[in-house]
């Protein structure tokens, strides 16, 4: 990738290392704080040896998944990841998920400038027209961070999650072409 293309004020993205990346996945798949901001399923720590499997594996046999590392312009320290996830080539369009497992970048725009520079991959070098995510009604901080990055409320499913006894709505969001092109310039 173009390195222009893969840089923003903050982060740069890079390609996933299973070697050397799994173990840091590793770490933050112990923080429940993170865990419960990326996956609706019960939590369940992962071993570096099967996230090292797993990154191996849609890197040789899944065309229509893309994964990054995100890392820090200062000092190239990687703080998370973004990825699109079934890309349909056809029709353009794909789900993004993100995730900035280390603790002390959160909330400080790393998430939203990430998601800026893989929304400018996407429609630039993917020629994509759509992207899409849902994320977890507490999720204030996510969502407004997408809606910085140019995403929209689509919709909702109200109480489909559960935490803590309680019912949460899943919050469906979409970027076009020409919206993020008009926000662009």
């Amino acid at each position: 990738m173009d390195s222009n293309l893969a840089v923003g004020k903050l982060v740069r993205l890079a390609a996933l290392n299973a070697q050397v990346d799994a173990e840091e996945f590793a770490r933050w798949d112990n923080d429940v704080d993170y865990l419960r901001h990326l996956t609706s399923s019960p939590i369940m720590p992962g071993s570096a040896r099967k996230i090292k499997e797993i990154i191996e594996k849609t890197q040789s046999e899944d065309p229509n998944t893309i994964e990054f590392s995100v890392r820090t312009l200062v000092d190239d320290k990687m703080i998370g990841f973004i990825a699109f996830d079934g890309i349909d080539w056809q029709h353009g369009d794909t789900s993004i998920g993100i995730g900035i497992g280390h603790p002390a970048y959160r909330g400080k725009g790393y998430g939203t400038d990430a998601m800026r520079v893989m929304l400018r991959y996407g429609f630039q070098e993917l020629n994509l027209y759509r992207v899409q995510l849902n994320v977890f009604s507490y999720n204030d901080r996510a969502i407004r961070s997408y809606q910085k990055a140019g995403f929209s409320v689509e919709g909702r499913q109200r109480g489909m999650l559960r935490r803590d006894g309680r019912r949460w709505d899943f919050v469906y969001m979409s970027v076009l072409h020409n919206e993020w092109l008009n926000r662009e310039l």
